[in-house]
């Protein structure tokens, strides 16, 4: 099988390294799998997602001059379903500018303002604290002082 740019095919894990993963393909050839192209989230231990003697489906990503095939294993997964992010713009005259008029989200239960300010000064309150905090561990922070 002659292996081109683009194409899906299947591999064996041969070796793992901290870097990347090697995989065998058709024809005796061997790729690697940077850490990077593991999975479609950080991964910061390889052997968490993959195993030595694994089947996986990668993507080829590029074959050097010199032989070396880079490969993905997370660009030959299949993309995660599309997921509804709420209405879609309201398409509205043509004299405005766009052409559509967006809707703010509502929540589901209805609250006043004093419920929403009160909802705001909790989480500022606790935003406020957590970076006091957080700066109160440091040292040799930055400090005005005056001659």
């Amino acid at each position: 099988m002659v292996l081109e740019v683009g194409a899906c095919v299947e591999g064996k894990v041969t070796g793992i390294t901290k870097f990347g993963a090697f995989v065998e393909l058709e024809g005796g050839k061997t790729g690697m799998v940077h850490i990077s192209e593991v999975a479609p989230t950080y991964v910061k231990e390889i052997r968490d997602h993959v195993t030595e003697g694994q089947q996986v489906k990668v993507k080829i990503l590029s074959i050097g001059e010199d032989g070396k095939i880079s490969l993905s294993i997370k660009k030959a997964m299949d993309p995660p379903p599309r997921t509804n992010r709420g209405p879609a713009p309201r398409r509205t005259s043509p004299g405005r500018p766009g052409g559509f008029e967006w809707q703010a989200t509502r929540p589901a239960e209805s609250t006043n303002f004093e419920e929403m300010m009160s909802r705001f000064k909790q989480t500022s309150d606790e935003k406020m604290s957590d970076l006091k905090r957080s700066l109160d561990g440091k040292h040799g922070g930055f400090t005005r002082k005056r001659s």
